[in-house]
């Protein structure tokens, strides 16, 4: 029965097809715009504390958030250059739905499977990419593609030089005046010490917070509106 009702049910023509894509990713835009302004929010959280622990010096507990924040931009970041790539294959599909009235069929487009297969690389995007790419590779639109490993580029030792860059910037942006009135030698305490491992940040939160749980709940927030 299923079969016959299958035979009878009308094939969607190729401009429904694509119409329904654009859809889909302009709904996926708007999820975008949904997590970054969760993520917007708990930074203000962080933002505060990063502030507080400056004030009095607690430089642990204000790296470690700044950390936390600077990783939260860097995802920001990546969540609006997702939201550009999806809107790219919009238009894309928007200018096939022109072709396809002229040839009867969905041609292929090197430019979406490009922007595809990005697009499957980031963490936030893989599981919906993976499903329009399927259904682009059985329309026609695109070629199969090899999924290569998620990007993980964000938690990479590769970028710790860069974080701690960012760190300093985001103390000095945050902490203002209070950075610059904090003696020098706590100021220089990077320099004139080696990098703490991970368990020692998180001993230097542990000793400095008054309010550890707090903090804890604030990181934890944090890094939830970033999976």
């Amino acid at each position: 029965m299923e079969k016959v009702m299958n035979i009878l049910k009308p094939k969607a023509n190729p401009q429904q097809i694509l119409r329904d894509w654009q859809r889909r990713l302009r709904q996926e835009c708007r999820n975008i715009e949904r997590q970054i302004r969760d993520i917007q929010r708990e930074e203000k959280a962080v933002q505060k504390a990063i502030k507080e622990a400056a004030k009095r010096n607690d430089i642990g507990s204000a790296k470690a958030l700044a950390t936390e924040l600077v990783r939260s931009r860097k995802t920001v970041n990546r969540l609006h250059e997702n939201k550009a790539q999806l809107n790219s294959i919009s238009m894309h599909l928007g200018e096939s739905v022109a072709i396809s009235r002229t040839v009867g069929h969905l041609s292929k487009s090197a430019e979406v499977m490009k922007l595809v297969n990005n697009l499957m690389k980031a963490p936030e995007m893989a599981v919906a990419m993976q499903e329009f790419s399927k259904e682009m590779t059985k329309a026609g639109v695109i070629e199969e593609i090899v999924n290569d490993a998620v990007d993980s580029a964000l938690d990479s030792e590769d970028i710790e030089d860069e974080i701690e860059e960012e760190v300093d910037k985001v103390l000095t942006e945050l902490a203002g005046e209070t950075a610059a009135q904090l003696p020098e030698a706590v100021r220089k305490q990077k320099v004139k010490q080696p990098a703490q491992s991970a368990a020692e940040e998180e001993e230097a939160i542990a000793e400095g917070v008054d309010d550890e749980e707090e903090m804890e709940e604030i990181r934890a927030r944090l890094a939830k509106v970033r999976s």
